[in-house]
């Protein structure tokens, strides 16, 4: 009766913070508010439910599989989020009027650095072809040189 009412106080608590945060996502204005909504009452929401399912059913195997899910929320969460925003910040996602930045960092931030890629591009492309007897590369067989 009681493990019953912990359970049931935790999906609950668990499902109002899931249900806040696809309200943030919604509702807030920009990218950044909705990701911050998105990642920390989402997060505390689905580890609230996961702490029910791992008291409801109180089996090791369980247990142990429910901590890992949540470990995995809270470390993956926070960077996933942190990237998303950096990335949206670099390439001038619009924010709301009122986000504050301090003198230089917005454009310090909005630099990008310089790009390998640019060098790459500059140089002709040799097309990598497998050999007609090696395989392909992935199975050992070596490119062909361009001619």
């Amino acid at each position: 009766m009681i493990t019953e009412l912990i359970v049931s106080l935790f999906v609950v608590a668990g499902g109002i913070f899931c249900f806040a945060a696809g309200m943030g996502v919604l509702r807030l204005p920009d990218l950044m508010l909705r990701m911050h909504a998105s990642t920390k009452a989402g997060t505390l929401g689905s580890g609230l439910i996961l702490v029910a399912v791992a008291i409801a059913f109180a089996e090791s195997t369980v247990v142990a599989r429910a901590v890992a899910a949540i470990l995995f929320l809270i470390l993956t969460a926070p960077v996933a989020a942190h990237l998303i925003g950096r990335a949206a910040f670099r390439t001038g996602v619009p924010m709301v009027d009122d986000t504050a930045c301090e003198e230089g960092v917005a454009e310090a931030l909005r630099k990008r650095p310089p790009e390998a890629h640019l060098e790459a591009a500059a140089a002709p492309a040799v097309e990598a072809e497998p050999e007609a007897e090696g395989g392909t590369l992935a199975t050992g067989g070596a490119p062909r040189k361009a001619p």
